[in-house]
């Protein structure tokens, strides 16, 4: 079982943890070495187990709201997944604009008129 060595409030502790556990421990010991100087900030230095003490709280009620609001998220999800889907909606658009079909009779109307100018004797 491999020790390793936190700080906390700037105190060193040798802890134990199970193998490959270590990168969690440093995270967990970063996360209350945080609240730790929160609290050195505002009070000054503490007792040992009285810091450990409140960083721990500290650290607790902000973990009792992250699960109050993950709960909130899972009902709101779970209330999201019982309604039903919404109805597609039918959307119908013209392959064609009728402006553009317009406009085409136009250039071919013209197109005609122009070779029955240039070829009067032909049928078309």
């Amino acid at each position: 079982m491999p020790e390793v060595t936190i700080e906390i409030g700037g105190r060193a502790f040798e802890v134990a943890c199970q193998a490959g556990e270590e990168p969690y421990l440093h995270a967990a010991a970063q996360m209350l070495d945080e609240e730790a100087a929160v609290l050195s900030a505002q009070v000054g230095r503490v007792p040992e187990a009285r810091m450990l003490l409140m960083a721990g709280l500290m650290l607790a009620d902000k973990t009792a709201n992250l699960q109050d609001r993950l709960a909130q998220a899972e009902a709101e999800l779970e209330t999201l997944r019982a309604m039903p889907a919404p109805a597609p909606e039918r959307i119908e658009v013209p392959v064609v604009p009728d402006a553009v079909v317009d406009t085409l009779s136009e250039i071919a109307a013209r197109a005609e008129a122009l070779a029955d100018t240039l070829d009067p004797g032909e049928e078309r």
